[in-house]
């Protein structure tokens, strides 16, 4: 009994590669995409709490920065 003879190398790779995308193609088709407005309102709560948090942190290094200069000068 002959046994089946395998596709070659490149053809093999080829057809992975052409499946991938058919396989992406139908699943980019099931996502449901944000409106503009709704994108819009996200990226204005994500830059206000980058400020929240960044303030946060800048109070917090001047504070911790006071206290440290305070500290080494009280043991001068």
């Amino acid at each position: 009994m002959a046994e089946a003879k395998k596709a070659n190398w490149f053809k093999r790779a080829w057809g992975g590669i052409c499946r991938y995308f058919r396989e992406l193609r139908s699943e980019l088709k099931k996502v449901v995409w944000s409106s503009p407005k709704q994108v819009a309102k996200n990226t204005l709560i994500v830059l206000a709490c980058v400020l929240v948090v960044g303030v946060f942190v800048w109070v917090f290094d001047f504070v911790a920065n006071y206290g440290i200069t305070t500290l080494i000068n009280a043991f001068k």
